[in-house]
This record gives C-alpha cells, structure tokens and sequence, in this order.
C-alpha cells in the first residue's frame, strides 16, 4: 500500500505538470475583457481559440480545484457563431463588451440549454428548467458565451451549518487555488476559483449572505455584490427574495452593465432597484483618481481585529494610508449601533427569516420546474436520506432543511424577526452612513458582508494582502442602496493605486 503522504505527493506531483503543460496552451492568461476584445479587433485572437483555451484549462486544472461543475456541449459551436457574427460586423460599433467572451454561470442559476441546473446536489440532477434565468437571458443578448456551471457549496451553504465550504455532492471539494488546503469560502467558491485559477473570463455568483465577498476575498478576485433587486432573481434557485443578488466575479463592471435591469419574472424588485441604473452604464465609472474627494468610514470594531497579526495590521494601515493619498477623506474609528447583534444571525432574527423565506421560495421554485425528481423542500429531504452516503448526511447533515421545513409561512415570529433586522440596519449602518456623509465603509476582509445582507446594501470585494502563507484577503467597500457607481469608483481607484492581484500559486 502507498503511504498516504507519498501518494498526496504524487498527485500534487502530477497537479504541477499538468499547470505546466496549460501554460503552453495558449499565451492569454490574466487577460481582462478588454485585452480580449483587443485581440479580437486585431485578428489576433478568435472566440473558438479563446474557448477551447478554457475548457484545456479546466481539462488540466478541474480534476483537483473543482472549481466547474459542468462544461457547456456547445460552447464551441456558440463560440463559432459569435466568430462569424464579429466577421460580419466588423466596424461596427453595436457589438457588446461581452461578445464572444467565455462566462461561467453559478450552478443555482437556470439555463435552458443542455446544462444541469442542481445547487450541487444529486436531488436537482436532471431536472428541466422552464428557461433561461433572467440574468441569462441578458448575458446571451449581450453575446456572451455561457461555458459551463461553476461549482458551489450545496444548495448555497443553506443545507446545513457543517457543509463546508466549496463542497457539493455532483463535484465534490473545491480547492483554493492559492493554498489548496485553505478555505475558499462560499458559497460561490467556484465562480471565484474559476476565475482565478484562469477557467474562465468572468463568472456569476449569487449572494445571500457573504457568498461572494468572501469567495473573492478568499481567492484574491473582484467581487460585486449589487443591491438587491439591481439585477433579477428569476430563475434562480433560491433562499430569500429579501436578501438575494446575483453579482459577478472578476472584470465585474462590464458583466454587471450587461445583466443588470428590470424583469417582469421578478417585477417587484427590479422595478424598485431599476431607478438606481446609471444612464450611460457603470462602466464609466472606472476612475483612476475616482478616491478624490470619497468620504470613507473606518469601523476598527471588528472589521481590524486581526488577531494580533502584524503582517495584516501593517498591510491594511498601509491600505488606508494608500486611500488617503488618492485624495480619500478617512472618518475612523467609527462605530456600529448593536454590531454584535447585527453579526450573530441566531439573536438578530436572520436565522428565523431566512428558514421561512427558503422553504416558501424554495416550494414555489421547484413547482415551476418542467420536470424534477423532487417537487418540495420535504422531498429534498426525502432524497437526502435515501441517498445519505453521495450526499454525505451522516458527516455534514441537514439541519438547516429541517429547521427551513420545521417552519409554516409568515407568522408572528417571522414578521418580528424581519422588522427586527429592519430597525438593525437603519438604527446601525444607514444612520452611519448618513451621519457622517459617508460614501463607503471600508473593511478588512469580508465580515462586512452581514451588515450588508440584511440591508439589501451593495458592496465590493478588491484582492489588498496576502498572509505569510501566502493566503489571500481582500479589501471590502460597501454603501448604501444604488451606491453602486461610488463603490465602482473607490474600487477600481484602489485597485490601480494597489495592483496587488498575483496568479495563483497552488501551494
């Protein structure tokens, strides 16, 4: 028998090989949508070339990082045809920023084609969908390219408290690209591991609770997190209509101006959120020197506790120093009425809303499926336990389902608890915000993230620091509702001032 050790040895042994090999591949790693559309224009690159690079990335990568769930049968054909589409237009000025880019889709969003639509799990496989999730439907008139499924935490982390991370019963354990030991945080794990790991262009995650700041954190990509409602929810497999956004992960702004906008599927939201779309879209936002004049709020308590790590006490003072010198006005050491509470979902009420939300949504999504092996959150739950070792019940379990379907509508308790994450946010972030005129707070890390959700609030993760173990950690902005082209500019300020993104290293 090999020895455990000799035989990890041996298969990181042929990990490195393989990365070897995919960097002969094709010379276009790191490359942002606008070096591709350069290459485009240039006749130096075709989208066929640029998918067939991806899927012999996620030939050679994916069977450690697991960072995609499924590949798209028909990428290249859809790569052909954005070839001929770009021939037959050439000079011409109505082609998006998205045609023929390679875009992988979280695996909870729906797409009417031959992919699976599953949260990870077994129960969803070979399901149909009715169509195109709203966000799709956009990214395909846009000309993007739908190349596969990212991987993710099983049903969105929502299954059970001890799933952990990047974990999914189809795929299996998503690796950080980084540090494959290391947490890549979910439950968009594999939109981030995909896109820094060089699978694909850009990819969309969706976001209840952190599910993409910390992902992007984690695995040193941009990460936005739009404000609920900015883009639709139609069509994706859901927790809670109060709290879910779909959002993007690395080159965000030109996919974010592609889906974002009003959907009749999810009329209420978008309708209320479309007000707050920019004219001339978000990308115009993109400002080296967009920190002039930005009031930006510093809470020490707890987004700064590092636990006595110096290399991140220095790296994030650094950071804040940098935002001062770009022209930012720093307010510090600012405070967040009832923070501990808002932080604790058990005692703030976000546990009691979001268990009645799921199963409600959850039921209503699932009816509305073409076909399904399970009809209802209690047949989930049936599936789980028939097939208890694929999806693992004994070692990560299921109580978070159970507590969701313990559950029947809105009641008393529900309405309190909501009403009670209301006056939280008002009484703790909005007045912040307002108070000191503020057009972002800034964090280090993604523990801002809570604070966010249960405001609907927008936020934006930039990579700012890697530990000594050269684990990523990135820099959190967030604002209040429609903040969005303040956020863009802070962001991308930063992120030019800062340039701190480095391909992964696969320790």
């Amino acid at each position: 028998m090999i020895p455990l050790f000799l035989l990890t040895s041996l298969l990181l042994s042929g990990f490195f090989s393989q990365i070897d090999k995919c960097h002969a591949v094709f010379p276009i790693k790191e490359a942002t949508i606008k070096d591709i559309h350069s290459a485009f224009n240039q006749n130096k690159l075709t989208s066929k070339q640029l998918v067939e690079f991806y899927l012999e990335q996620i030939k050679c990568l994916n069977p450690i990082l697991k960072g995609v769930i499924e590949v798209n049968p028909d990428a290249i054909h859809e790569a052909i045809k954005a070839d001929e589409e770009r021939k037959a237009k050439k000079g011409s000025v109505w082609m998006s920023k998205l045609h023929g880019i390679p875009i992988l889709l979280k695996d909870n969003i729906a797409t009417k084609d031959k992919l699976n639509t599953t949260a990870g799990s077994l129960a969803l496989l070979r399901s149909v969908v009715p169509r195109d999730a709203g966000v799709a439907k956009k990214l395909r008139e846009a000309g993007a390219i739908i190349l596969g499924k990212a991987s993710m935490t099983e049903w969105a982390a929502f299954r059970s408290e001890g799933i952990p991370n990047g974990w999914n019963a189809r795929a299996g354990q998503g690796k950080n690209p980084y540090v494959l030991s290391v947490d890549p945080c979910g439950s968009s794990s594999g939109s981030a591991i995909s896109v820094a790991a060089n699978l694909a262009t850009a990819t969309l995650g969706t976001e209840t609770d952190g599910s993409i700041l910390c992902p992007s954190s984690f695995n040193s990509v941009v990460g936005i997190k739009p404000t609920v409602g900015l883009t639709s929810r139609a069509g994706v497999i859901p927790i809670s209509p109060r709290q879910d956004t779909v959002g993007t992960v690395s080159d965000a702004v030109y996919v974010l101006d592609a889906i974002v906008g009003y959907d009749s599927r999810d009329t209420e939201a978008t309708k209320r959120a479309s007000k707050y779309i920019p004219h001339d879209g978000y990308a115009q936002f993109l400002k080296s020197d967009g920190l002039k004049g930005k009031r930006l709020g510093i809470v020490r308590n707890p987004f700064y506790n590092f636990d006595d790590d110096k290399l991140l006490t220095s790296a994030f003072e650094h950071h804040l120093q940098t935002l001062r010198q770009a022209g930012a006005i720093l307010v510090d050491n600012l405070e967040i009425s009832h923070i501990e509470t808002i932080l604790d979902s058990s005692v703030s009420g976000e546990d009691t809303a979001l268990n009645t939300e799921f199963k409600m949504s959850l039921n209503a999504y699932l009816k509305e499926l073409v076909a399904s092996p399970v009809q209802s959150l209690a047949d989930v739950i049936a599936f789980n336990k028939k097939f208890s070792d694929e999806e693992k019940i004994k070692e990560f379990g299921q109580d978070t389902f159970l507590a969701a379907e313990a559950t029947n509508g809105i009641g008393k308790a529900e309405k309190k608890a909501v009403k009670n994450l209301s006056k939280l946010s008002k009484n703790g972030f909005v007045k912040l915000m307002k108070k000191n005129k503020l057009h972002a707070l800034v964090a280090g890390g993604p523990d801002i993230s809570r604070v966010l959700a249960i405001g609907g609030f927008p936020g934006i993760n930039v990579p700012a620091v890697y530990t000594n173990t050269g684990v990523p950690i990135g820099m959190s902005f967030g604002g209040l509702k429609g903040s969005e082209p303040s956020l863009i500019e802070i962001a991308y300020a930063f992120e030019q001032a800062t340039k701190i993104r480095k391909p992964p290293t696969f320790l």
